[in-house]
């Protein structure tokens, strides 16, 4: 690319699909300002010779492919201190690697933006970081940073946006940090932190964000921080090893919607003051050691959709209160100390909301919980009356012990081959003991092992009372996150249905014979097994029979139950994890999409709601079909499901894996398939798509189907577009499948 516009002030090609080098020539644009090229597929290197583009403004390269993770691919930084005027820089998403330089002090003193995530920068931020006093955001995610935050950030007092997260950062959270009065985002998670949360913290008053979870910070939570910070809006302070009580400060919180103290050490009474929270939208407590009542105050968190609270240490009786929170969805208590009555209204008329197991002394609440009927205290005048009745009843007590004794000793005797079984699983999430699990899979023998998934391990079985194979997908609950899988993918699960979605029959919560804990997943058995299967020939699959129809077939099967996650359920349901391994085939060779271990849910028709995007930094899908931008700590969006697709059909029509050998920082699957349509289609496609067109060989036959296959190719490389924005939308996927489906039978 040569620039040949000597006065041009700005050049703005970005997101487009330009590749080559960088243009060299930019060294003559002396009157550029802004210079914008990122989203492309420029690589190689950066000239040094920047510096004469003294009133160059912002320098976007972002999203391409530049540099190759050596200790001099940031050299270029030195020529752009020259660049006296540069207020914005973004090098995200190259691989650029080498250290920080510290003549990186010496840019701009106009800088407001410094972003460089998503590349393979190590060591240390340089100490000379404190000279940039006009820095507003310093981002840097997901890079290789080491060492601890220099004292000198404490200069940046206007700081607005500091983003660390997903690096190896130690030490102490600097006291410095208390200097960001203007901060109102704080991304340090993910980290090797240790120490307490500062106090000085409590002068970022402009604080909206704080997350530092997965760290290994310790102490107790300062009241006098959290009690100043009225207008943090998302709190997550999880994965730590914080002790002692929980504030009752954080009631003064009245704009916080997500806070988040899972996995820590905290200990103490919930405070009733955390129920004037009223814009909390997600509370998640669970793995501390909290004691006492459940506070009835939290029935006036009347915005709360989740509510976890489980494995700690409550004894008291379920408030009622909470019948009263209509938009709470899921609701958690289970493994702690709770008795007494359990409320019907409400989420508690849910079954696949409530999770009580764990508790040992409840009783009432809804039949399907089968819980014992409560004892109602009897009112002063049928006290007489009663009198007479418990005559009676102990005569008829103590010959039903005696029996019941009789029938005890004799099941002990039998060990328990045969455990009490549930009822015909025909209807929904009716209970299943882990007892009838464990005899439906032989004792979950090697002998049934179907699989391995994310967070567990796949057995099939049979059950008594159903007529059908199962397979039980039994969770390693050692597994970090495997606990929050089972409630997502039970969650995703429970109120859908759709013929191409992988039927869910039961969840499981429950203790082993070791008296362990104990998760699974009930679904359908499928006999034709995964189409990563069926596509790689693995364990004697024979792929020959998935000829270039039936991969239609499927395509179209999976498309159908996107567009239904995405387009037809009452909230939007991003799958996070979609790839052949996780597309199940039947009888007929009709495909089901399943494991939603990861699937998350979004609000409303687009999920484009700031309050309610998840950030992508905690999604960890798979290799290869994962898109490219949810390492930055992006939204979550259904747009990443298309990503996810659109490799899956271009496996489906060359037959290799986006990870095979053949593919590296500068070929991807996508790619390889985009610089071969139309023209070398026939060289990339699995030999099998054509074996049924083999004996005519017709010119008109042979034409027919290799526009078909373009037309397969041009969908997979859409939908693969790195920008969401560039991407297909699943309802034109369908269309445009159907077209080839007709094409094909004409």
């Amino acid at each position: 690319m040569h620039l040949i516009f000597p006065n041009l002030q700005a050049f703005l090609v970005g997101e487009n699909h330009i590749s080559g080098t960088f243009p060299l020539s930019i060294s003559n644009l002396t009157e550029l300002q802004w210079f914008d090229i990122a989203g492309n597929s420029f690589n190689g290197s950066i000239p040094s010779n920047l510096g004469s583009l003294s009133i160059l403004q912002r320098f976007y390269i972002g999203f391409n492919n530049f540099g190759s993770g050596g200790a001099h691919d940031l050299n270029f930084l030195s020529s752009l201190t020259n660049c006296t005027k540069l207020q914005e820089l973004n090098l995200d998403g190259n691989k650029f690697g080498g250290v920080l330089p510290d003549h990186i002090g010496n840019l701009s003193t106009y800088l407001s933006l410094l972003s460089m995530a998503e590349n393979q920068i190590y060591g240390v931020i340089p100490e000379s970081i404190g000279q940039l006093v006009n820095l507003t955001a310093f981002i840097m995610v997901e890079n290789f940073l080491d060492g601890t935050i220099p004292n000198s950030i404490g200069k940046l007092k206007n700081l607005g946006r500091l983003v660390l997260q997903q690096n190896n950062l130690s030490g102490n959270i600097p006291t410095i940090i208390g200097n960001l009065t203007k901060l109102f985002e704080l991304y340090l998670h993910t980290n090797n932190f240790e120490g307490s949360i500062p106090l000085t913290l409590k002068y970022c008053t402009q604080l909206q964000t704080f997350a530092v979870s997965t760290n290994k910070l310790s102490g107790d939570i300062p009241d006098q921080v959290f009690g100043n910070l009225e207008n943090l809006i998302f709190l997550d302070l999880s994965n730590n090893s914080l002790t002692g009580p929980l504030p009752s400060v954080f009631g003064n919180l009245k704009h916080l919607s997500i806070f988040y103290l899972y996995a820590n050490k905290l200990s103490g009474e919930i405070p009733k003051e955390l129920g004037a929270c009223f814009t909390l939208t997600e509370l998640v407590l669970e793995r501390n050691f909290f004691i006492g009542s459940i506070p009835s105050s939290l029935g006036s968190l009347r915005s709360l959709e989740i509510l976890d609270i489980s494995n700690n240490n409550f004894s008291s009786t379920i408030p009622f209160e909470l019948e009263n929170l209509t938009l709470l969805n899921t609701l958690d208590l289970s493994f702690n100390n709770l008795y007494g009555e359990v409320p019907i209204g409400g989420v508690f008329s849910n079954i696949s909301a409530i999770t009580l197991t764990g508790n040992k002394n409840l009783c009432g609440g809804i039949t399907q919980l089968k819980l014992p009927i409560c004892f109602k205290v009897p009112s002063k005048k049928h006290k007489r009356s009663l009198k007479k009745k418990l005559i009676f009843a102990s005569v008829i007590g103590g010959v039903l012990i005696s029996f019941t004794a009789f029938i005890i000793v004799h099941f002990l005797t039998r060990k328990s081959k045969r455990l009490q079984t549930s009822p015909s699983l025909q209807n929904r999430f009716l209970r299943v003991t882990y007892g009838e699990l464990h005899e439906a899979t032989n004792g979950f023998s090697s002998s049934n092992l179907v699989g391995a998934g994310s967070f567990g391990s796949v057995y099939k079985g049979s059950l008594l009372h159903f007529e059908r194979p199962i397979v039980v997908k039994v969770l390693n609950l050692e597994t970090r996150g495997a606990a929050k899988s089972f409630m997502a993918e039970c969650k995703a699960l429970g109120k859908m249905k759709h013929r191409n979605l992988l039927k869910i029959l039961t969840c499981c919560s429950s203790v082993d014979y070791d008296g362990e804990d104990f998760k699974a997943i009930v679904f359908e058995f499928m006999p034709n097994g995964s189409l990563e299967k069926l596509l790689h020939d693995i364990e004697g699959s024979d792929n020959h029979n998935l000829n270039f129809t039936q991969r239609i077939d499927i395509a179209l099967d999976v498309a159908h139950a996107l567009n239904y996650l995405h387009n037809d359920t009452e909230q939007v349901v991003v799958h996070c994890d979609v790839k052949p391994s996780n597309v199940l085939l039947d009888d007929d060779l009709v495909a089901h999409l399943g494991d939603f271990g990861l699937a998350r849910l979004i609000h409303g028709a687009t999920g484009h709601s700031n309050k309610d995007q998840i950030s992508s930094s905690t999604i960890k899908g798979t290799i290869g079909y994962l898109p490219p931008k949810y390492g930055a700590g992006g939204p979550v969006s259904s747009q990443g499901d298309i990503y996810s697709y659109g490799i899956l059909l271009l496996e489906m029509l060359t037959g290799k894996r986006p990870t095979n050998n053949m593919f590296n920082e500068n070929l991807s699957l996508h790619k390889f398939c985009k610089m071969k349509i139309p023209e070398e289609i026939l060289e990339i496609v699995d030999s099998h798509l054509l074996m049924p067109f083999v004996e005519d060989q017709t010119g008109i036959v042979q034409n027919k189907i290799r526009k078909c296959l373009v037309m397969f190719a041009g969908i997979g490389v859409a939908c693969s577009e790195e920008f969401p924005s560039h991407r297909m939308l699943i309802k034109d996927v369908i269309v445009k499948l159907n077209e080839i489906k007709s094409k094909l039978t004409c």
